[in-house]
């Protein structure tokens, strides 16, 4: 450790320590003839097991900076090498991170942090731009000085690479939990440009909202949800730039600064805005008409109007990065005209695009009811083969995709039955039909077992449970749903052996049954990991685990050498 008053290299005096961490200090010096201070960061050997690992790495970064000059970037002066230490000169950047301004002044106003996030996508630019392009890959709080005139400094380039052309995938995962790209993890393909813009969008949601997204909940919700009073044109932003899929987000670091230049015109309140121009073009021209042309051309006029605005809100509900925001403005579409089944099946699928049914897309559906809300009833009444269809798509909603285990098939039940109503009646839906059926016979056995169990009446709901569910993968494998639907099949039934085989065996169904049943599922899984993502390969992993046990359970109730 170096003490204060040191002199190195005869020229740079040691003033004080200005920060530490677990391999190394930094302090302020001064060049006593250039009267200019500088910050010497300190690597000593005798704590680092690994220093010549460790040596590379900084000769990398200290290499890699020397290339670079830019505004928001620290300049490396000198390095030296000593027996005792490894020492970097650099500039001193006089001002305090932006993780100390959060913790202690906590979320950012948005007009501050749009500035900053600008300043960052310029030098980011800088950075991808260069004729080897470079990768930052560590953009956090952190990371980030604030000068006092308000400009940012970009700072720590040890996670820093150069992309390279031809590499596929990085050897290492590098980066910091919470803020950093999926592909950071490894196995998911080269970072790049759009793993930069990741990482500055989960930056910016830290700095906006004041919730770290490496600590709980871990996930990044809408901003909006933390501050109503956020703007939703940078919430659709930092949604676009941490999108999981790089080919999904912002491409380039410009296109990224593109939008925060004209985030305000991105906000859905502009939007709206937007539309009532419109709605008063549209009433005047609808009062020329109807002097010009009578009644009918009002009419004419006003349903033209009514459509236009109906899709006014499905188009932006499409282009809208997140996913509860879009959903809700289907939801608006809907109280437009509750008769046109686009919206109310276009909210289905972006609910379950993420394979989650959340609790802020389920308080959207719960405002339409199921039976008493004007737009479902009307809904039904003048279009009641989509209303069925509907009906259906959120039984499954809940069924397979709510986040909540223990109520998902109880809440999913009163949809499939109102389906169920309609398809006993239009052959066509037959199939659909004995979904429903077999869903609220599960459903129903799920929502009575534990008081047949109470009160003595459950002999024989076993076997008539198994007999459902082996119906329904009957069903399933004739005309196979969502993959994501089959698999959470395979996962009920394998479940169910483990908790309920006992009862199995007492309502009579056989051992050589439900073996039977668990190697289908099994072949079935080898055929799927074949073609599978990442995401499904662990599912199907899971499902293996459960098959296992369950074996051991079979195994054991009836009495099966292995």
């Amino acid at each position: 450790m170096l003490k204060i008053g040191t002199v190195i290299d005869g020229k740079y005096k040691i003033l004080n320590e200005i920060g530490h961490g677990g391999m190394s200090n930094v302090y302020l010096a001064i060049n006593e003839k250039a009267n200019k201070p500088w910050a010497v960061k300190e690597v000593r050997k005798s704590v680092n097991r690994d220093f010549e690992l460790l040596k590379q790495s900084l000769i990398m970064e200290t290499d890699l900076l020397k290339k670079l000059k830019h505004p928001n970037l620290p300049s490396i002066i000198d390095v030296i090498d000593s027996d005792e230490n490894f020492l970097i000169v650099m500039d001193y950047i006089e001002g305090n991170t932006l993780e100390r301004l959060l913790a202690e002044e906590g979320a950012q106003p948005q007009e501050k942090v749009a500035d900053w996030a600008l300043q960052l996508c310029d030098v980011l630019d800088y950075l991808h731009t260069r004729p080897v392009p470079v990768i930052y890959r560590d953009m956090k709080p952190s990371n980030i000085m604030l000068k006092s005139d308000g400009s940012v400094v970009l700072i720590d380039f040890g996670t820093a690479r150069e992309f390279k052309d031809k590499n596929v995938s990085d050897t290492i995962w590098l980066g910091t939990k919470g803020y950093a790209a999926p592909e950071q993890f490894g196995g998911m393909g080269q970072t790049d440009a759009r793993t930069d813009i990741f990482c500055l969008g989960t930056t910016l949601y830290h700095l906006l909202t004041g919730h770290n997204p490496s600590e709980p909940p871990y996930e990044l919700y809408p901003i909006t949800r933390w501050n109503e009073r956020l703007s939703t044109g940078l919430e659709q932003i930092i949604a676009k730039c941490t999108r999981k899929n790089p080919d999904d987000r912002y491409q380039t670091v410009r296109e990224l600064r593109y939008d925060l230049v004209h985030y305000h015109d991105l906000e859905i309140q502009a939007q709206r805005r937007y539309r009532s121009r419109l709605r008063l073009f549209g009433a005047a021209a609808a009062l020329s008409l109807l002097c010009a042309f009578g009644g009918m051309g009002f009419s004419v006029a006003a349903g033209k109007k009514q459509g236009d605005e109906y899709q006014d809100y499905m188009h932006m509900a499409e282009i809208s990065p997140d996913s509860v925001a879009a959903c809700r403005l289907y939801m608006d579409a809907v109280a437009v005209d509750e008769t046109r089944g686009e919206a109310y099946h276009a909210f289905y699928k972006k609910a379950v695009e993420d394979g989650v049914f959340s609790d802020a897309e389920e308080e959207l559906i719960l405002k339409l009811g199921i039976s008493t809300h004007k737009y479902l009833q009307s809904f039904q009444k003048k279009n009641a083969k989509e209303y069925a269809d509907f009906c259906y798509e959120m039984g499954n909603a809940y069924w397979y995709y709510y986040e909540h285990e223990e109520n998902r098939q109880s809440r999913a039940v009163s949809w499939f039955q109102a389906a169920m109503d309609y398809y006993g009646n239009d052959a066509a839906r037959a199939a659909e039909h004995k979904r429903c059926r077999l869903y609220v016979e599960l459903g129903t056995f799920y929502k009575s077992v534990i008081a047949s169990q109470i009160d003595g009446t459950d002999a024989t709901i076993y076997g008539e449970y198994w007999r459902s569910l082996t119906e329904l993968k009957a069903l399933n494998d004739a005309e196979p749903d969502r993959e994501i639907i089959t698999l959470r099949i395979y996962r009920e039934i394998a479940s169910r052996v483990v908790e309920y085989v006992g009862y199995f065996k007492e309502d009579g169904v056989t051992g050589e049954e439900i073996v039977s049943m668990l190697n289908e599922i099994e072949d079935d899984l080898c055929e799927m990991e074949q073609r599978a993502t990442s995401a499904v390969q662990e599912e199907i992993g899971t499902i293996r685990w459960i098959i296992d046990g369950a074996h051991k359970m079979v195994r054991a109730a009836y009495k099966i050498k292995q």
